[in-house]
């Protein structure tokens, strides 16, 4: 029998009441409201907080908070760890309120669970575009993150709009579908007490379906559940796994197992690093409680927030787009992008190769986001969009698939495609072909810039 939502609402609220402690009506002076972003067919409320002190090209953080909970209560209360690392960082918070009764976000409906579908989501992406073009935000740093109803729509927004979030991190959450109803409830008892079980193919093929057609890669995804949560049950962390691990292409077996505090369990998915593409964290004997003191720290660095104070003067000139003239290394390989004997053939796959410092391996990011060497610019063959599509030299077009994102967390990024600049079955030889292929954190997907 399905539960009223008014009752899920205090359920969820009940153990987060500490987040109410901090006086709403003392945090709010420091929010900005914002009206008329864009479609908004849930009626939404948006507040955004912009830190004194803002990157020239920050990222964006999108907090969502929980049932019964508002845009301040999460900001000055159990989410505020993330708006000091903002003070600290330079990064930009949007925080989306739901206003309906009981105050929670719609991860249910079939509007809510279609990309642009007219639901809850539809009005957070478009305060995501409103943010992005008043702050001037880097693309390649969009990240959300929510605790109990806003990780169910964390997981939301990052199957329909994996295109636009590049990480997020889930605190007692679901996996995005799992709680779908036909009847207009905004509320499922069997996804609730964890009783959905699927294949991982199943619960990536719910995702998929939320953006038919997309290719491309899906955001890393960090998940936090306690093991005696009752409110969102335990089990449904598994299925976030799942659901998760087969979205990035990654197998379901830990590539690590560690014990970051005594009671935690962190079992980490494609590889070993905070890069990786799936980062599970199991709470010992704990409920609907989450984030705890220390958690957000976590996030905070898995979210890629961390990359270190807005800076005051020029770029440092490690930057590809600041510098001409340097070569791009393989952290697998510790070998160099090269254009194979310096050839100027458009067609020619690029390669890794001992780091000598000759012509073929010299690359000059330009404003417009291409890649040069030897004259010509680095191309993803036939505009591919597909993983395995070979990365080559080609007269220089201006189109986006000769456009590349040098990210902050090291990876390199196709502005068509989405994917990852990767060596060819992690290959670290000479000779190994360079490909895209969907981001998963491996570390033939990881560049350093050198001079």
């Amino acid at each position: 029998m399905k539960r009223l939502l008014a009752t899920a609402a205090a359920a969820v609220l009940v153990p987060l009441g500490v987040a109410l402690a901090v006086s709403e009506s003392a945090m709010a002076a420091t929010l900005t409201p914002v009206t008329n972003f864009g479609a908004n067919p849930t009626n939404l409320g948006m507040y955004v907080y912009a830190p004194d002190t803002l990157a020239p090209r920050p990222a964006m953080l999108v907090l969502v908070h929980y049932c019964g909970g508002s845009a301040s209560a999460i900001f000055g209360g159990n989410g505020h760890d993330f708006v000091t690392a903002a003070d600290r960082y330079g990064y930009l918070i949007v925080l989306p309120e739901a206003t309906r009764s009981g105050h929670c976000f719609d991860v249910s409906t079939q509007q809510a669970l279609r990309r642009d579908g007219g639901g809850d989501s539809t009005g957070i992406k478009s305060m995501v575009d409103w943010a992005r073009t008043r702050y001037n935000v880097d693309p390649a740093r969009i990240v959300v993150s929510g605790f109990s109803s806003g990780a169910m729509m964390a997981n939301v927004l990052a199957a329909e709009y994996p295109d636009v979030f590049a990480a997020g991190s889930a605190f007692s959450g679901v996996p995005a579908g799992c709680f779908a109803t036909t009847d207009g409830s905004l509320w499922n008892s069997q996804c609730s007490s964890g009783n959905v079980t699927k294949t991982a193919q199943q619960w990536g093929d719910i995702a998929r379906a939320m953006y038919p057609g997309y290719s491309g890669r899906y955001p890393r995804m960090q998940l936090w559940h306690g093991t005696t949560d009752t409110t969102l049950a335990y089990p449904n962390l598994g299925e976030e796994i799942k659901q998760w691990t087969n979205l990035s292409g990654v197998s379901q077996t830990p590539a690590a197992t560690d014990s970051p505090q005594s009671s935690w369990t962190r079992t980490r998915y494609g590889s070993t690093g905070t890069t990786a593409a799936v980062e599970a964290v199991s709470i010992s004997g704990t409920g609907h409680t989450l984030p705890q003191a220390g958690m957000l720290a976590y996030a905070i660095s898995f979210l890629g927030l961390d990359g270190g104070a807005p800076p005051t003067s020029s770029p440092p000139p490690s930057s590809p787009s600041t510098r001409s003239n340097v070569m791009i290394v393989g952290a697998a390989s510790g070998r160099c992008l090269d254009d194979p004997n310096g050839t100027t053939v458009n067609g020619t796959q690029i390669q890794l190769w001992d780091c000598w410092g000759g012509s073929p391996q010299r690359w000059t990011h330009t404003s417009g986001r291409q890649l040069t060497v030897m004259g010509k610019c680095l191309d993803a063959s036939g505009h591919g969009t597909t993983n395995g599509t070979p990365v080559i030299i080609w007269d220089c077009t201006g189109q986006t698939n000769q456009q590349w994102n040098v990210n902050a967390n090291g990876t390199i990024t196709g502005v068509q495609s989405g994917l990852c600049l990767d060596a060819a079955g992690a290959a670290t030889a000479n000779g190994a072909k360079i490909q895209l292929y969907a981001c998963w954190g491996g570390a033939n997907q990881q560049w350093t810039i050198r001079s």
